[in-house]
C-alpha cells in the first residue's frame, strides 16, 4: 500500500507563462539553441550540396514540441524566480549540452534514483522541476511535503501513458511495461501503475526474449523462482507471475522503437488468447509510443530508403530515442552516434558511442570522408538534440573536407 505523506499546503500556481517572460525565454532559448543554417537546409527540402559534399537531414529530427516545453518553462522558471533555488530532478532531457546550461543558470541537480538527505534540505522557499520525463509518486509527495513550488514539464505524451496504467490498475489488470526498468520515464510510469491505493501491479521487459520468457509463462506456468531472478529489479513489490499475468494490459516508454513495442504486443496478445482457448478479454493494449518518436524514426526509414554513403546521429549517449534511429540505421549503411561535433576528430577517426559496449570509442572512418570523392552524409537527431549542434555537426564535417558551409 502507498503511505500517506504529510504535506504542507500547497502553494498558489505561479503562471511562468506570462507574455513579458516568454518574449525573455524565446529569445534566450533561440539564442542558445537555434541554427539559421539548419532552417535553410530544411527549407531547402533537407539537403545542401557543397562541392563534392551533399549533407542530407532527415525530414523530422531534434527538438520535439514537448522538449521545447520543458526547456522554456526552466528557463522561464529562472526568469521568473531570479533569486530563489531551483532545483531538478535528475536531468530536464537527455542532452548534456542543455543540461550544462541550466547549471550554468543555478539551476541545480537533485538525485533522481533515490530520495537522499539533500530532499530534506528543501524548503518551502525553493522551487523544483519535475523534468520531461516526469518522476515517481514518491519523489513528488516528497517535493510537496516540503512545501517547494512545483514546476511540472512532464511530457504529455508520457502523461497518457500514465492515465492508461492507472485504469489498468484500477480494473485490475498488470501493466507490462516495454522499456528500460532503470530509465526515468519508465520508473515515473512504473509507480503510477500501482495504482491510486498501490494495490497495481507492474512487470517491465525490455527485448523481444524477455517477452518471449513472459508469454512461455503466460502459456504453460513454470519456475517461479528463476522468473522473478531473471525479471529482478523490473517487477512491482509483491510480484507473482502466477497471479498477476492472468489479466493483462500492455504499455511502453514513449521513446521505445515502435515496431519492437508493436511485436511485443502482438506476441502478449496471442499468448493470453491461447491461454484463454481465444479469449482476450484478459488482454488490453493502447498505442502509447509517443508521435514525435514515431515521426523522427518514420523520417530515417524514408532516407534509408536510399542510403547515404555514411549517417551520423546526433545527440545524448543516454537518450532512449536516439539510441533507437541508431539501431535502425546500423544494418543499412555505416553510422556514427556522436555527442556533437567535436567527437568529428578527423578525416580518419571519429569517436563513437557503441550502442553494444555501451562505451565511447575512437574508430576510423575507413576513408568515408576522402575529400578526394563524391559523399552524401546523412544526418538525424533525437528529440532531445537541439539544432545549433546538428549545424556544428555540419560545419565541421565540411570544414574536414575543405568545404564551407554557405
Amino acid at each position: 500500500m502507498r503511505q500517506a505523506t504529510a504535506t504542507k499546503p500547497k502553494k498558489p500556481r505561479v503562471n511562468l507563462r506570462r507574455p513579458d517572460v516568454m518574449e525573455l525565454v524565446t529569445a534566450e532559448v533561440a539564442r542558445h539553441y537555434h541554427s539559421t543554417l539548419v532552417e535553410k537546409i530544411r527549407d531547402a527540402g533537407g539537403t545542401h550540396v557543397t562541392g563534392n559534399t551533399t549533407i542530407r537531414l532527415a525530414s523530422e529530427f531534434g527538438f520535439c514540441y514537448g522538449v521545447e516545453r520543458a526547456i522554456d518553462l526552466a528557463y522561464a522558471s529562472r526568469r521568473v524566480f531570479p533569486d530563489e533555488r531551483i532545483f531538478l530532478i535528475g536531468e530536464i532531457i537527455h542532452n548534456p549540452d542543455v543540461n550544462r546550461q541550466l547549471a550554468d543558470m543555478r539551476i541545480e541537480s537533485l538525485p533522481w534514483r533515490e530520495i537522499d538527505a539533500s530532499y530534506d534540505t528543501l524548503t518551502e522557499d525553493d522551487i523544483v522541476i519535475v523534468p520531461a520525463f516526469g518522476a515517481p509518486v514518491s519523489f513528488i509527495d516528497k517535493v510537496e511535503s516540503r512545501g517547494c513550488r512545483v514546476v511540472d514539464t512532464t511530457c504529455g505524451d508520457v502523461m497518457k501513458v500514465w492515465r492508461r496504467v492507472r485504469e489498468y490498475a484500477r480494473d485490475g489488470f498488470t501493466s507490462i511495461i516495454h522499456g528500460k526498468a532503470g530509465h526515468e520515464e519508465t520508473r515515473a510510469t512504473a509507480s503510477r501503475a500501482l495504482g491510486k491505493d498501490g494495490g497495481g501491479h507492474y512487470l517491465v521487459v525490455l527485448t523481444l526474449d524477455d517477452a518471449g520468457t513472459v508469454c512461455r509463462y503466460i502459456r504453460e506456468g513454470g519456475d517461479k523462482q528463476a522468473f522473478l531472478e531473471r525479471f529482478s529489479g523490473a517487477t512491482s513489490p509483491g510480484f507473482d507471475p502466477d497471479v498477476h499475468l492472468a489479466r493483462v494490459g500492455v504499455a511502453n516508454q514513449t521513446t521505445m522503437l515502435k515496431s519492437e513495442t508493436e511485436e511485443i504486443q502482438r506476441r502478449i496478445r496471442a499468448a493470453v488468447i491461447e491461454r484463454d482457448g481465444g479469449d482476450e478479454s484478459a488482454f488490453r493494449v493502447f498505442d502509447t509510443i509517443c508521435g514525435a518518436t514515431q515521426e523522427r524514426q518514420d523520417a530515417l526509414f524514408d532516407m534509408l530508403r536510399e542510403p547515404p554513403d555514411l549517417l551520423i546521429v546526433v545527440g545524448g549517449y543516454n537518450s532512449s530515442n536516439t539510441a533507437h534511429l541508431v539501431e535502425i540505421a546500423e544494418p543499412v549503411t555505416p553510422t556514427f552516434f556522436i555527442r556533437n561535433a567535436e567527437c568529428l576528430e578527423s578525416l580518419e577517426q571519429i569517436i563513437h558511442f557503441d550502442l553494444h559496449d555501451q562505451s565511447e570509442a575512437r574508430v576510423p572512418l575507413d576513408g568515408l570522408l576522402d575529400p578526394s570523392r563524391k559523399v552524401t552524409v546523412g544526418v538525424t537527431a533525437g528529440a532531445s538534440c537541439p539544432a545549433n549542434l546538428i549545424e556544428e555537426t555540419i560545419r565541421r564535417v565540411l570544414a574536414l573536407r575543405g568545404e564551407k558551409a554557405d
